[in-house]
């Protein structure tokens, strides 16, 4: 009875914490727009159900080697990308204020070239993301029972049925999901800290630990080491949130969460510690302040428990999780009813940490279209602000790849993770840049170092990633970013991939129904690529043509000069018209036969665009 009456009040307590979305908001702020407890939400929940599986698979790369009282060191690398990246991320929302994260990064301060990268790695890791999320849904599931090992077909069935929810979650606006994930991740925490202080209380009572099932393989020094990188690497896969909130930082209202309103009356002496939390840009940082420690501290958590119980993923037909959950609630009255609503609570996180994706997804789609990376016809935003066509793209891709691994999850993992610290390094290397043209003295040799840390840190990270996971398909994820790569560039270069002032104003105004200085920005953005794009077309007839094939170019009209990053966003001037609509105004289209089409409706009158 005490188990349901606590499950009961957590349950009430994050229902009336958590957002909801007001109608006159978006006559403010435009449809879909959130604050700081969605943001937490919608942008946070994939990194913090992390804590169902990082751990897990950090242990799993130890303990069949009776590695696991070593554990620690990964650990220490992990809180430590995690407060460097997580830092990192924090101070690029200042410079990166309107949203693309490392795709806007890379395109201002590295070229369009690594840009375009950036923005293929990211659609295939978002679209992982979904694919491990549920999947890791799925094996909490049937942990519950210890149908662990069940066939392939029933973890690829539910896994299908759960991105399935969280796509219809998804396209029913960002309201309705921010609410229901703050809901369950509010009764995550409060359970949480629940199932700890069982667990400290059973090793109070001293509850013996779990005799081990299997031999221990005794490895070598080589081979002890080659276990703890990997272990290092799969606890990392976390950091794909990072990500995130900087590029769904359009989503986000411009104005100052309440905690800072409250700041700024009361407490005036902390007036830097409010302007650095202040706005859209604050609302981010608040959410990306949780990276600094979280990892460290969840990881550690399950670390010390795992190793002191001997449990780990598999054990007893459970998940890690499932083990230190079954212990920690099995101290308290009515346990069981506790341990079986965390499994389920663990089942429903798990799914909706696809929705970060998915909103991610959205973020970046509409601007790959503008630029020529994916065809015009998939921008469509529905009155409510969501990008669906995106999102249901991404549900199909995600259930096609969940077959390909047979529904499990250590087959997807080695790809999760990889390609999203090409886009870390991205950003590192742009505030590096950022940096060095922005101080000077002292002031910037410090900040040089550390961003140049931070560089470094990534490039081993992604280095580490690939060598740790080669005998799980290493080579195969190598080879997949370069088939990626390759693809955005032939796309690039197709016919798709042109376009004209007119095309990229419309696509992004009209369509996207996306205004000021992001807009500017994103317009900017499709200038570029269109001037490399036309670089890559006469570079591919000058290669042809020193084997004798002089083969005419599809004769387009070069692109307009892009200009520089500042003037097209207008930096000093934000109520300046966008740089696209001053060269159409010069530019009018030449006259048709029959005339302009005629106009039947407004765009969005109708919830068409």
């Amino acid at each position: 009875m005490l188990s349901v009456l606590l499950l009961i009040a957590f349950f009430f307590i994050a229902w009336k914490a958590a957002p909801r979305e007001r109608q006159e908001d978006a006559h403010v702020h435009g449809a879909g727009q959130v604050g700081l407890l969605a943001a937490v939400a919608l942008f946070g929940v994939d990194y913090f159900t992390s804590y169902f599986y990082a751990s897990g698979e950090m242990l799993s790369a130890l303990h069949p080697y009776g590695l696991q009282s070593y554990a620690y060191v990964a650990v220490i690398a992990i809180a430590l990308a995690n407060f460097v990246f997580g830092a990192l991320y924090m101070y690029s929302l200042g410079v990166f204020n309107e949203g693309g994260g490392s795709f806007t990064a890379a395109m201002r301060y590295l070229g369009p070239s690594l840009s375009l990268i950036v923005a293929v790695v990211l659609i295939q890791d978002y679209v992982l993301t979904i694919v491990v999320s549920t999947l890791s849904g799925v094996d909490q599931l049937l942990s519950i029972t210890g149908a662990y090992g069940i066939p392939w077909f029933w973890h690829f069935a539910i896994g299908a049925a759960l991105a399935m929810v969280t796509w219809v979650l998804t396209i029913r606006g960002r309201g309705e999901s921010a609410q229901v994930v703050f809901t369950l991740l509010g009764v995550f925490l409060l359970l949480t800290v629940l199932m700890a202080s069982g667990l400290v209380t059973a090793v109070m009572r001293k509850v013996p630990a779990e005799i081990a099932a299997t031999a221990v393989q005794t490895p070598t020094l080589g081979q002890a080491l080659y276990h703890m990188l990997t272990a290092s690497m799969k606890g990392m896969v976390a950091l794909t949130g990072l990500e995130a909130m900087s590029n769904g930082l359009q989503f986000v209202k411009d104005e100052d969460a309440q905690l800072v309103r409250w700041g700024k009356k009361h407490l005036r002496r902390l007036t830097w510690l409010w302007t650095f939390y202040s706005g859209k840009t604050g609302i981010g940082r608040f959410v990306q302040t949780s990276f600094l420690f979280y990892g460290g501290l969840t990881t550690s958590l399950l670390t010390i428990f795992g190793i002191h119980f001997n449990v780990f993923d598999g054990t007893l037909g459970r998940t890690l999780v499932g083990n230190l959950a079954f212990i920690g609630f099995g101290q308290l009255p009515s346990g069981v009813v506790l341990y079986w609503a965390y499994q389920i609570l663990a089942v429903a996180l798990l799914a909706a940490a696809s929705m970060t994706a998915y909103q991610d997804l959205q973020a970046m789609a509409w601007r790959n279209v503008a630029i020529g990376e994916i065809p015009e016809i998939v921008v469509y935003r529905n009155p409510k602000g969501t990008f669906t066509r995106p999102v249901t793209a991404a549900f199909l891709a995600a259930v096609f790849i969940q077959f390909l691994v047979r529904g499990r999850t250590s087959l997807a993992m080695p790809y999760y993770g990889v390609g999203v610290f090409l886009p870390i390094m991205a950003m590192a290397l742009a505030i590096f840049r950022h940096v060095s043209r922005s101080y000077a003295g002292r002031k910037r040799g410090w900040a040089r170092a550390a961003a140049g840390f931070a560089v470094g840190l990534a490039g081993a990270v992604f280095v580490g990633q690939v060598a740790g996971k080669w005998e799980e398909g290493g080579l195969l994820v190598l080879i997949s970013l370069l088939v990626l790569i390759l693809m955005g560039h032939a796309i690039l270069i197709s016919p798709i991939g042109y376009r004209n002032p007119d095309q990229i104003h419309r696509i992004i105004r009209d369509k996207a129904r996306v205004t000021g200085p992001m807009g500017s920005i994103v317009e900017w953005q499709a200038l570029k690529t269109q001037e490399y794009r036309h670089a890559l077309l006469v570079a591919v007839a000058r290669f042809w043509e020193l084997f004798g094939v002089r083969r005419p170019m599809r004769f387009e009209p070069l692109p307009p000069p892009a200009g520089e990053y500042d003037e097209a966003s207008h930096v000093d001037h934000p109520e300046a018209r966008s740089l696209l609509e001053e060269y159409l105004s010069s530019h009018p289209a030449e006259p048709k036969l029959g005339g302009a089409p005629k106009e039947t409706t407004t765009p969005g009158e109708d919830g068409q665009l």
